[in-house]
């Protein structure tokens, strides 16, 4: 598998920045890809101190997109609520 590899695959060159987090194309999720690289040996820190990475995906349908790792809503749905909140 190379999701975690330091060097970008071949296949990510061409990848089209998607504005949501799925296929540009064809809508598909990132969990349908056939192929997927997460560049995380290059973060970029946010405004607010968190560290982001772009997550390249090869669609099924052969689109190539990536996208921030921190639009990824999944990640961030599990986080509990602020203490201060009832």
């Amino acid at each position: 598998m190379e999701a975690f590899t330091r060097q970008a695959p071949k296949w990510t060159e061409k990848a089209t920045h998607a504005l949501s987090f799925c296929c540009p194309k064809c809508g598909a999720s990132s969990h349908e890809a056939t192929k997927v690289w997460l560049n995380r040996f290059a973060p970029v820190m946010t405004e607010d101190y968190q560290k982001k990475w772009q997550e390249f995906y090869h669609c099924q349908c052969e689109q190539v997109w990536w996208a921030w790792s921190c639009d990824r809503k999944e990640l961030f749905n599990d986080r509990k609520a602020p203490l201060d909140q009832d």
